[in-house]
């Protein structure tokens, strides 16, 4: 039996990272029906079926460069999901992220999915990120 769930996560502090962190999602605004939660700085799917997934981040370069954010399930990258903008120096750039992710099973713990920095580092300023069970 199928049952539909979504979930919106928010985060408009301020964060500081280097290349390689994970983005903190910040808590939940919305959230309904069973299959996705909030774990930490990822969401959980956990039930077989397909996801849509949309991410709104707004960043602030470090230093002039290509900021640039990927979509992970547990810790391999989704193809074709990733933003990336070239920045200057103290430059915001917004960086949207749209994916369909496949969930194969109903497998104990489910998959993880987290957004993390690329390219230069840089101060993450919002961070929105919608997950929906299709």
């Amino acid at each position: 039996m199928s049952c539909k769930a979504a979930i919106y996560t928010a985060n408009q502090g301020a964060q500081a990272l280097q290349i390689g962190s994970v983005l903190s999602l910040g808590s939940i605004i919305r959230r309904f029906g069973c299959g996705v939660n909030l774990n930490g700085n990822g969401i959980v799917i956990d039930r077989e079926g397909y996801y849509d997934v949309d991410a709104s981040i707004t960043a602030t370069a470090a230093a002039a460069g290509t900021v640039t954010v990927t979509l992970l399930r547990d810790g391999v990258a989704v193809p074709g999901a990733v933003a990336s903008a070239t920045a200057a120096a103290a430059g915001t750039v917004a960086l949207p992220i749209t994916a369909l992710v496949r969930q194969a099973c109903g497998c104990s713990g489910g998959s993880t999915l987290t957004l993390v920095l690329g390219g230069t580092a840089a101060t993450i300023n919002n961070v929105a990120l919608k997950v929906i069970k299709l």
